[in-house]
């Protein structure tokens, strides 16, 4: 069945991880805004997020047109490019936020590789924050935790019953 899964939240939320986990168990592609944005980069404008809807719905819509579902992963503070982006996407779909407090975001960014650094995760934060669009979930309990509050909000196909185990 395809549908579009949207996983926002700010930096350090576990966005990633949590998409990753929910592709795996949906059978989903996934894709991250992150490489669209950063090729043009110029500090997170408005314009440069339309700019990357196109190049994002180009990679979703063979998969989407297959039955396949896409979880797409990323920041998504600005409404329009939001909107715009699933107006582009005509499936059924499920917008989620990762909530976290502004501590939880700095603690985990820390343990990164590459760190983005506290002020990062907290200018991220509040324009994430300023966006109040989805299904918030609590995502500090452990990933599978996570990714089942996810999936209890996702459009299903009737599944084959299983008999009971005797």
């Amino acid at each position: 069945m395809s549908f579009v899964v949207v996983v926002r939240g700010p930096l350090g939320a576990g966005k990633t991880t949590v998409a990753r986990a929910l592709a795996a168990r949906l059978g989903a592609r996934l894709l991250s805004v992150d490489p669209f944005v950063e090729r043009g980069w110029d500090g997170g404008s408005e314009r440069l997020f339309l700019r990357a809807n196109p190049a994002i719905v180009a990679r979703a819509t063979p998969s989407l047109r297959r039955g396949r579902p896409v979880v797409l992963d990323g920041n998504f503070y600005w409404a329009s490019a939001l909107d715009d982006l699933l107006e582009r996407l005509p499936y059924p779909r499920t917008v989620v936020t990762l909530a976290v407090p502004l501590a939880v975001c700095v603690a985990r960014d820390a343990r990164r590789r590459r760190p983005h650094g506290a002020e990062a995760a907290a200018a991220v934060y509040e324009k994430v924050a300023r966006l109040r669009r989805g299904i918030r979930i609590d995502a500090r309990p452990p990933v599978p935790d996570v990714v089942a509050a996810i999936e209890a909000h996702l459009p299903t196909a009737p599944r084959p019953r299983r008999s009971p185990s005797r």
